[in-house]
């Protein structure tokens, strides 16, 4: 399998040098030049998440020491809870810093760990985060010995516990905290790729989702779930919360590739540049919007090239198959007091929206439809707001218990390039 770039569809590059590359100079996001079909018959039961990220990296990687270095690739599970008759909720933040990203960035350490070895190469890690990216890159590559990871976060736009998850590791782990919100943070990252002179001479690479091998281990879970339901008379959706469009161009994925899902429904909060788009075919570049569901607080989402490069740039096709759908933070408030009391089920604001697009749904389909709401993050790493939903005291689990004893290590920065600069030519 070889990769080319959303912006140069001649390039061919293979997927170890997509992965350290992270994106193209000229801003493309790599692709797959084609997409593999899924033979079911290989999910051998009982399903899980390690099986079937393995039979993936069949589809995806050539290098057979690069998908040999993934077995027992997670200790955790994604469990798939039955609420009501049509409804599920696949839980994603089961895994060591509580939120769906790890699943992408362990899969993505084990990936660089095996390829800097062999090269003996040491790798620098931009990461632009909203929230819980940046937590589940530092963790995974925490004390590697062959990366360093920066960290780049807006100020006053991440929850406390989210920030106190980003900026206590230390050690090869470096939290800046930009004064701007997320867009602000991805474009110094982009820019800092676009770099020449920066990229060569520090090996820059990527995290975040623009990253191909950040993505495509998210596929795994919409696989796994899908499997686990075994319905076969009724259309099946995903309902997937959104922000930057990684989480929702995994799944696509994973129908690309076979998996018969009917629907995709995009839950945006007010930034809805998405469903802008998808409305008029216009691309509007949008004030961030600050909202309670923040790791959604994204203007410009990047993962729309890939979703443009999939459907060949075919608005109507897109429109079947994915319906957005925006709500306040009022509504989003309502919903978590609302699964409490209905499912005696706590949710964090993310995933709150999520459910709101169902009930939204529910109300305006006439056939019958199961439907898959992703849960992105656990609701304690938005305690005070669930908490001000709900009444009621939530319990931390051990690891926000733990990062709250922490004392915050931070560097300060502007949102304008040089700054930016200046700082990572002084870290290394």
């Amino acid at each position: 399998m070889l990769y080319y770039s959303t912006n140069n569809s001649g390039l061919r590059i293979s997927f170890e040098e997509a992965t350290l590359k992270g994106m193209e100079v000229d801003g493309g996001l790599y692709m797959p030049t084609s997409i593999p079909q899924i033979d079911f018959s290989n999910f051998t039961s009982p399903i899980n998440i390690n099986s079937v990220a393995i039979e993936l990296a069949k589809c995806y990687i050539d290098d057979d020491e690069l998908r040999s270095s993934l077995g027992n690739l997670y200790d955790f599970n994604a469990p798939l809870i039955q609420l009501d008759d049509n409804l599920y909720v696949l839980e994603l933040f089961h895994g060591p810093t509580l939120a769906f990203k790890d699943f992408g960035a362990l899969f993505l350490a084990k990936i660089y760990s095996t390829i800097l070895r062999t090269n003996f190469r040491r790798a620098n890690i931009l990461v632009a985060t909203s929230g819980d990216t940046g937590s589940a890159v530092a963790n995974a590559f925490f004390k590697s010995p062959f990366v360093n990871v920066v960290l780049l976060y807006p100020n006053g736009k991440v929850s406390h516990l989210q920030e106190k998850q980003l900026t206590t590791f230390g050690e090869n782990i470096f939290a800046i905290e930009v004064d701007g919100n997320f867009d602000d943070c991805q474009r110094l990252v982009k820019q800092a790729f676009a770099d020449e002179s920066l990229k060569s001479e520090l090996f820059l690479t990527s995290a975040n989702s623009i990253n191909i091998a950040r993505l495509l281990p998210q596929i795994a879970y919409y696989i796994n779930s899908f499997l686990q339901l075994s319905i076969f008379d009724r259309e099946v959706y995903f309902t997937v919360p959104s922000g930057n469009l990684g989480n929702l161009t995994a799944g696509l994925f994973a129908k690309f590739m076979g998996l018969p899902i009917s629907k995709f429904i995009a839950a945006v909060n007010q930034n809805n540049s998405f469903e802008t788009y998808l409305s008029t075919g216009q691309i509007i570049n949008s004030e961030v919007i600050p909202t309670l569901s923040n790791a959604m607080d994204v203007g410009n989402p990047s993962n729309l090239a890939r979703i443009n490069n999939l459907y060949n740039f075919n608005l109507l096709k897109m429109k079947e198959d994915i319906t957005p759908l925006s709500f306040s933070d009022d509504e989003t408030l309502s919903m978590i007091n609302t699964m409490y009391k209905k499912y005696n089920y706590t949710c964090c604001p993310h995933t709150a929206v999520g459910f709101l697009a169902h009930q939204k749904m529910i109300k305006h389909k006439t056939n019958k439809f199961v439907n898959v709401v992703l849960s992105t993050a656990h609701p304690a790493k938005f305690k005070e707001t669930v908490e001000k939903s709900i009444d009621k005291k939530i319990t931390l689990p051990e690891q926000l218990q733990l990062a709250l004893t922490k004392e915050k290590k931070v560097i300060n920065c502007d949102n304008k390039f040089n700054t930016f600069k200046k700082i990572i030519y002084k870290l290394f």
